[in-house]
């Protein structure tokens, strides 16, 4: 388009000098023709007058003309770049974005995700702010001087809210979170719910605006694996880069979030891809500072816990943090539990009482409304707490009591499917934990401990990352998000321990741990889930083909039970081999008799070539 542009105001200067050119030569051979005696003054002033008259006229069409051929050049361009554009991107579509390519879609996406997650917590801020006259910093203080029927109400109104947006918007009335990014990394080609994705955003935004007690990483993290998967589609991206750009977009949504870049980027690939690949590093990264850049232009380049200063006696206290990290990973493992058993308790009352769906959140509103009015603390991300913990501000018996409500109020949100996520809540309990061990640990040994707010700091970090299954992201998220990188050894010798615990005790983390409970067993890796990846269909051999399976020996098969259904998966398939010895299972549809009616066979050895080939794609994504 460039081109033709140029070459058409070179037409228009070359067409306005030629104008010039020929007027000129006109003149020119006017006054050769004047030059003559008087005698022919009269008739030769004539001639100069239709010549001078003559001249603007095909000036005026040589421009018109000049103006005609860049117009038509333009067009032509326009219509040259349009062609280009459609052809860019169906090449972009069959064959995928190159490298470049891609680092820029991966940049792009950074400040679409990080844009949607600051978005997110500057509605909760005005939100709180509209509702309650201040925001999570000042939240708890102001609720203290709040009349009860604001504190009590907002939440139930807030629930009742939530519940009908996720009744609404999703086929089982519940807020999608990190698990479902998990999910759609390993199960679903790298894909989530785009429709059920921003219902659980909006309910989430509701929640964490109105009294409800958990964190907003989970609905941000959600949220942009909402726009990536939007992109995915977009491009029909295949499954590895649509992991990846999953990757880009969690990057910097938590990059955004809580100003963590180097956090943001570990967290992509150690908690939603559980992979370190070279290939996914580059353009995670480059989305990962997209975010942050983009959230400090926005929210200034701050920590968001400010500490006093720390000192640590290293050989002497190790031993001492290690025992917190211990108390932080029972800690977080009770936390887990606990929610895990508020939910199958509400899922009990609902059942047993008929609650409607829409009701349930509104039901836990009014718990958490309740426990607020002697413990408003509980409402909210909780980072005026927080802070009070990190900095020294709660003693031993305020700490221990803040923890305990605290963990029973993010059970009830959970429990009351009011959406969120853990993260947050984590710190908190893993500061006011560490608080509590500190305080403890320098009344029993004062000239030997360096403070008790460092323990906090490292209990929030232990507590954090036991529940998350994260230790490197956590770890490195406690220091952006404090800004003190000198307790380094402290926060590392926690984490270790309390991570190692919780892991004996829980399938690896909070989001596995969903997923397990939802019969879907991605904590043990690959080799166990990826058969619930192969669909029945697409290894199967119809009957009557020239390789389909032996009529009678199928039906043998089929009077014995022996059967699958298309829509089955290899995870129903290869346990079903193992107890019958055949080579074949029948895949049979119901008939119009209501029998079983024999659609085709898979044998047992096309089974194991599609499952070592799905492995195999997995190790290349993970080694590439």
């Amino acid at each position: 388009m460039g081109n033709d542009e140029a070459k058409a105001r070179r037409g228009l200067a070359a067409a306005g000098g030629d104008a010039g050119n020929e007027a000129g030569d006109d003149m020119g051979d006017d006054a050769a023709g004047a030059a003559p005696g008087p005698s022919g003054a009269a008739g030769d002033g004539s001639a100069r007058g239709g010549a001078g008259a003559a001249a603007p006229r095909a000036r005026e069409r040589l421009r018109r003309h000049a103006r005609r051929r860049a117009a038509a050049a333009l067009r032509r361009g326009r219509v040259a770049a349009r062609r280009a554009a459609v052809e860019g991107w169906s090449a972009l579509r069959q064959r995928g974005p190159g490298q470049a390519q891609f680092w820029l879609m991966a940049l792009f996406l950074g400040l679409a995700a990080g844009g949607a997650a600051i978005l997110f917590r500057l509605a909760i801020s005005q939100i709180q702010t509209l509702i309650y006259g201040a925001d999570d910093v000042r939240l708890h203080s102001t609720l203290e001087r709040t009349h009860w029927a604001v504190v009590v109400g907002v939440p139930v109104l807030g629930g009742a809210l939530v519940g009908w947006i996720l009744s609404r918007f999703t086929d089982d009335g519940k807020a999608r979170s990190v698990a479902h990014v998990i999910e759609g990394a390993a199960l679903r080609r790298g894909r989530v719910e785009l429709r059920a994705g921003l219902a659980s955003a909006a309910a989430s935004l509701v929640t964490l605006s109105t009294g409800g007690s958990s964190g907003r990483e989970g609905p941000v993290v959600h949220l942009a694996a909402v726009i990536s998967s939007w992109v995915s589609e977009r491009i029909r991206a295949t499954p590895m880069t649509a992991r990846d750009l999953m990757g880009c977009a969690v990057a910097a949504a938590v990059s955004a979030s809580f100003n963590a870049p180097i956090a943001g980027a570990l967290f992509a690939q150690e908690v939603i891809l559980r992979h370190f690949a070279l290939h996914a590093y580059a353009p995670i990264v480059i989305a990962s500072i997209a975010g942050a850049a983009l959230g400090r232009a926005t929210m200034g380049n701050v920590t968001e816990f400010v500490l006093p200063p720390q000192s640590l006696s290293f050989y002497q206290e190790l031993p001492a943090f290690l025992l917190l990290g211990l108390v932080c990973g029972l800690t977080a493992v009770a936390l887990m539990r606990a929610i895990f058993l508020a939910e199958d308790v509400g899922d009990r009352a609902q059942a047993l009482l008929r609650i409607p769906a829409w009701a349930r959140p509104a039901a836990a509103g009014l718990l958490l409304g309740l426990i607020a009015l002697r413990f408003p603390h509980i409402i909210g991300v909780g980072y005026e707490t927080t802070s009070r913990a990190l900095t020294g501000a709660l003693g031993l018996r305020e700490a221990v009591l803040f923890a305990v409500v605290k963990a029973a109020a993010v059970a009830i949100t959970f429990g009351g499917r009011m959406g969120g996520g853990v993260f947050s809540p984590s710190l908190m309990m893993g500061a006011l934990t560490g608080l509590a061990f500190g305080t403890v640990a320098v009344a029993l040994f004062p000239a030997m401990s360096g403070g008790q707010t460092l323990y906090a700091l490292a209990g929030m970090g232990a507590v954090a990352a036991a529940v998350l299954g994260a230790p490197i992201s956590t770890t490195l998220i406690v220091f952006e998000l404090t800004g003190d990188w000198q307790a380094g050894l402290a926060v590392m010798a926690s984490v270790s321990l309390s991570t190692l615990v919780a892991s004996r005790m829980v399938d690896r983390s909070f989001f596995l741990t969903q997923l397990e409970r939802r019969n879907l067993h991605l904590a043990e890796g690959p080799h166990r889930w990826a058969p619930a990846t192969i669909a029945v269909r697409d290894v199967m051999r119809l009957a009557g083909a020239e390789d389909g399976p032996s009529l009678s020996a199928a039906q043998a098969l089929i009077e014995q039970g022996a059967v699958l259904r298309m829509d089955d998966t290899l995870e129903r398939a290869l346990p079903m081999f193992a107890r019958h010895s055949g080579p074949m299972l029948p895949v049979v549809a119901e008939g119009e008799d209501g029998r079983p009616e024999l659609i085709g066979a898979v044998f047992h050895l096309d089974a194991l070539r599609a499952y070592v080939r799905v492995l195999e794609e997995n190790l290349r994504e993970e080694h590439g």
